[in-house]
């Protein structure tokens, strides 16, 4: 489980974009030079002020882009983390929640989940098949859907991404891994609560992709430290590693992915008969995945040749993928070939994190697919991601450096360490349910996309149907799906509801 290829712009939504989300490999040992080497930098707080309409409603705010100081174990200065905060002026503290919030990879950014949609500003993203919208000039405007309306919200660049670096007393094994990427996240929130006196302030966490593999390592240790939390936001999430990227003999995957290939084949028109709605589609789909599939699949090759037949066709009708296919990859289809068969065999491939958007494939033969491997859906959008939050660190939030803000390191990905609860570690939702069982006030929210191919909107469910959360606290578990991929903001159709969601989530659970 350890064989998992970065591939270029995947960080995104793990940034979502992205691979464990985006496709990670064995960790390794970094090299001394991975780590810069200069002298500790002085903390910087960088304030400006700004303005929000939400909800008809105008919010004043300060926004503070800035850095803080992560320390080892004898007091001396490891990591600079940098990160952007947006904090209503003239709000009680005490009553005013707070949200620590970030993207994942692991080696994504946290603009994204800034910018792209929680903020309270926010990039007019590129829609489906609106080309001329994937060059600049790009625009931010005014976030009528931000849940800044509902939290004073803090976005988090993990260290190694944005303009969070390692210093001379610090190495990447202190912060590339999932152990260790917890302890980070859990010193800079309370240094963070503590510099700004916010210990009395309900508090939530809110990830997206690798970010929510995050929330459940940073939540228990918060938890082990006394900080409980009011809630917990998940987007796009991955608790168990082995429901998305599957192993020889290992059938899990195939079938958790098959109701997401059935929403993808809905929005394609790829069905015939076409079922009524998505839902239906997906209803179909999960109904045979619990039942006769799974059963198909643990035969194995003890499989008649009539019951796989009979498997194949029903196969077909859930996806769009023709019988023989379903036949040839012996009833197992992996998502890189229904990604591109999904549209014929000559027809173009669907994106990873949504399966609404498209891209030609070049030649068959050519070593590389359109755009790298970074999939439909992460071209469109990069390119307005850059662009766009360069010029509001710079022009908006006046926040400058002579260092290159990095949107993704390649570096923090292949070096990761899969190391939690142990060596071979590679799944989170124990911790998550301890988290929850020594906090059991808290809640959790649990936000899917039906075009999610990246992280599964039904692997999750199985995740946490399997993570070990005692039964009277199932009840504080709510879940929401949403007609969009793993990015959920991209959709303006779908961010509406998004944000009046999780709005009515950091209500509930800040009921006091």
């Amino acid at each position: 489980m350890r064989f998992r290829k970065l591939s270029p712009l995947a960080i995104l939504a793990v940034l979502a974009a992205a691979a464990p989300l985006w496709s990670a490999i064995p960790a390794r040992k970094a090299p001394p030079a991975a780590a810069a080497k200069a002298p500790a930098p002085r903390e910087r707080a960088v304030k400006t002020q700004g303005e929000a309409v939400i909800g008809g409603q105008t919010l004043h705010y300060t926004a503070t882009a800035g850095t803080l100081l992560l320390y080892g174990p004898k007091h001396q200065p490891t990591a600079s983390v940098f990160y952007i905060a947006y904090t209503e002026n003239g709000a009680n503290p005490v009553q005013r929640p707070l949200t620590f919030a970030y993207n994942g990879g692991p080696g994504g950014a946290s603009a994204l989940v800034d910018v792209g949609g929680f903020g309270p500003r926010r990039i007019v993203w590129p829609g489906v098949n609106q080309i001329a919208q994937e060059l600049p000039p790009y625009q931010i405007v005014n976030n009528p859907d931000s849940i800044f309306s509902a939290t004073d919200l803090v976005f988090i660049d993990a260290v190694g991404t944005g303009y969070s670096r390692i210093l001379k007393a610090g190495n990447p094994k202190m912060f590339y891994g999932v152990r260790q990427d917890g302890q980070a996240f859990k010193q800079f929130i309370e240094r963070y609560i503590s510099v700004n006196r916010r210990w009395n302030s309900p508090k939530f966490l809110l990830g997206e992709s690798y970010g929510t593999t995050r929330n459940a390592v940073t939540a228990n240790d918060l938890v082990s430290d006394g900080v409980y939390l009011n809630g917990v936001i998940m987007c796009s999430t991955v608790l168990q590693f082995p429901t998305i990227w599957g192993a020889p003999g290992d059938d899990l995957p195939f079938d958790l992915y098959l109701p997401s290939y059935a929403a993808a084949a809905y929005e394609h028109h790829r069905l015939n008969p076409r079922p009524a709605s998505l839902q239906a589609a997906v209803n179909a789909a999960e109904q045979y995945a619990k039942g006769e599939y799974w059963l198909a699949l643990y035969q194995g090759d003890r499989i008649s040749p009539a019951r796989k037949q009979a498997v194949a066709q029903r196969l077909a009708q859930l996806t769009g993928i023709p019988v023989a296919l379903w036949l040839k990859v012996n009833l197992r289809l992996p998502l890189s070939v229904f990604m591109r068969r999904l549209m014929g065999p000559d027809g173009p491939m669907i994106g990873r994190y949504d399966a609404r958007f498209m891209t030609p494939e070049m030649q068959p033969l050519m070593p590389f697919s359109s755009g790298g491997a970074s999939g439909a859906s992460t071209t469109k959008i990069w390119g307005a991601l850059t662009a766009s939050f360069n010029d509001y660190l710079e022009n908006t939030l006046h926040y400058t450096s002579t260092r290159p803000y990095t949107q993704l390191s390649f570096v923090v990905n292949r070096d990761w360490a899969f190391n939690y609860p142990g060596r071979m570690g590679d799944t989170v939702g124990p911790a998550m349910a301890r988290a929850m069982n020594n906090d059991p006030g808290m809640q959790l929210m649990m936000n899917n996309g039906y075009y999610d191919m990246a992280t599964p909107f039904y692997a999750t469910r199985y995740s946490i149907a399997h993570m070990g959360l005692v039964p009277s606290l199932e009840k504080n578990v709510h879940w929401y799906y949403y007609p969009v991929g793993h990015m959920l903001y991209v959709n303006p159709k779908a961010l509406p509801a998004l944000a009046k969601n999780i709005d009515a989530f950091i209500a509930h659970a800040d009921a006091k």
